[in-house]
C-alpha cells in the first residue's frame, strides 16, 4: 500500500468517513463498513483529500486535460483536486453540472470551463453508475471526451446484475479507467497496521467472501 493510499485511509478514519458497524445499503446488502464522503466537510479535511487524489492521478500517468465533478459530492472533490495540482504547479480547468438547467443568467446544464480535450471524471464512489453515465453523456455532447474515472473508495463488490464490481462496469461499458485512492483491500491491509482496526477484520473478510468481485 502507499502512503498517500494510508494517508487517506486514517483521514477517513479521523472524520468518521469511514465507520465500522452495522449498515444497510442502498442495494439491501448489510455491511460491516460505510464511506460517508459528504463529512470531508471543513477546508483542511478537503486540502488533505485533494493532495490523496492528486497523488493517485499523477501515479497512474493518465493523461487529462480538465476535471469534470458531477453534483452533488464530485463538485467539491474536483476542485479540491484541481487546487491540489496547481500547487503543484499544474493549473487545470474544472467543471461540473447542475441537477436541473437553469433557464436564465449563463442557464444550462454546465458550470465552470468550457468543456474539452480528454476529461477526468471526479467522485467519491461508484455505487450503480448512473451519475457517471450521466456525465459521460454530458462530457460528449459537449464535445470533450471522457479518458477516465477518478474515486475515492472502491468497495470491490459485486453490483446487482452480474459477477463485475460497478466500477468494473463502468470502465468496460465506457472503454476507460476507474482509478480509485483506496480499495477494501487495502482498508484490509490497512487493518493489519492498525492495531484499533484488527476487531473489525474478521466482519471485512466475511463480507468481501460474500459479495465480492472476482480478482
Amino acid at each position: 500500500m502507499q502512503p498517500h493510499q494510508s494517508r487517506f485511509l486514517d483521514l477517513a478514519l479521523s472524520r468518521q468517513v469511514l465507520r465500522f458497524g452495522q449498515f444497510t445499503l442502498k442495494s439491501g446488502r448489510a455491511s460491516p463498513y460505510f464511506f460517508n464522503a459528504g463529512l470531508f466537510d471543513s477546508g483542511a479535511a478537503l486540502a488533505a483529500l485533494g493532495e490523496c487524489y492528486a497523488d493517485t492521478l499523477l501515479a497512474s500517468g493518465l493523461g487529462f486535460d480538465m476535471l469534470f465533478g458531477p453534483a452533488y459530492k464530485g463538485i467539491p472533490l474536483a476542485t479540491a483536486l484541481a487546487v491540489a495540482l496547481a500547487a503543484r504547479g499544474r493549473d487545470v480547468p474544472v467543471a461540473f453540472n447542475r441537477k436541473e438547467a437553469k433557464d436564465h443568467g449563463e442557464g444550462g446544464l454546465l458550470i465552470g470551463a468550457p468543456v474539452r480535450g480528454r476529461v477526468l471524471v471526479v467522485d467519491d464512489v461508484i455505487t450503480a453508475g448512473t451519475a457517471i453515465r450521466e456525465s459521460v453523456g454530458l462530457i460528449r455532447a459537449a464535445g470533450g471526451e471522457p479518458c477516465g474515472v477518478l474515486i475515492a473508495l472502491d468497495r470491490q463488490e459485486r453490483g446487482q446484475a452480474g459477477e463485475r464490481s460497478a466500477a468494473q462496469e463502468v470502465s468496460d461499458e465506457f472503454g476507460i479507467p476507474v482509478l480509485a485512492v483506496a480499495s477494501l483491500d487495502d482498508l484490509l491491509a490497512h487493518a493489519d497496521e492498525r492495531p484499533d482496526l484488527a476487531a473489525h477484520k474478521p466482519a471485512l473478510l466475511a463480507y468481501r467472501e460474500r459479495y465480492g468481485v472476482r480478482r
